[in-house]
């Protein structure tokens, strides 16, 4: 997988999701529902992604042991949201190996505890419904979509409370300067509303 500088990770993750997909050209927003479990949380790393049959959890328990060490799990569960794919266990899995976060487009549960703990988790909700384990195939390192979005393995991953990013790798040095060209605008147009200015001034947009 492509490696990513510590500085360009945690350049990413200050910058936060809302700011990089704007200056990486509107891509890679996955669905609105992927949301933290803690407000607080964040992530930044590459993409270990995996595909799950609907209810079953298996192939997460081995992407836990093919993963690298601050990967990101990415989970496509074709379409299963409702079941509790991940939980206290496989956090305290994950955190001992020095995982990155996860991504899961379907439900985790102990969020009581999740929401405690350093390890950050972004999911389409919570379900109490546990999985079974190895019902159908599944598949690990490969691309896979969660909405109109294809995730490849070593994809950025970027996550805040406003949401999940994934940006391919060419794209992210860009992104990440075009991003701080966009937070020193945004803090010069705080700035001039601060001292009165109009929004409408501010972005050319006339009057009606």
């Amino acid at each position: 997988m492509p490696a990513f500088s510590d500085d360009l990770l945690a350049a990413a993750r200050a910058q936060g999701t809302a700011t990089l997909h704007e200056a990486a050209g509107r891509i890679g927003a996955l669905p609105g529902a992927i949301k933290p479990v803690a407000p607080a949380m964040r992530l930044a790393g590459p993409a270990f992604t995996v595909e799950v049959p609907a209810g079953d959890n298996l192939a997460i328990h081995r992407a836990l042991y093919a993963a690298e060490p601050g990967d990101v799990l990415v989970v496509a569960t074709r379409g299963g949201i409702e079941w509790g794919y991940w939980g206290e266990i496989l956090n305290e899995a994950a955190m001992a190996l020095g995982l990155g976060g996860l991504v899961i487009d379907g439900g985790v549960r102990d969020t009581h505890v999740l929401a405690e703990q350093l390890f950050p988790v972004f999911s389409n909700g919570v379900c109490i419904r546990g999985t079974l384990k190895g019902i159908a195939p599944y598949a690990l390192g490969r691309p896979i979509a969660i909405g109109d979005v294809v995730i490849r393995p070593g994809d950025l991953i970027v996550g805040d409370r406003d949401g999940v990013l994934v940006l391919p790798p060419e794209a992210v040095e860009a992104a990440v300067e075009k991003g701080r060209q966009r937070e020193a605008d945004e803090a010069d147009k705080i700035a001039k509303l601060r001292a009165g200015a109009r929004t409408l001034d501010l972005y050319g947009l006339g009057e009606r």
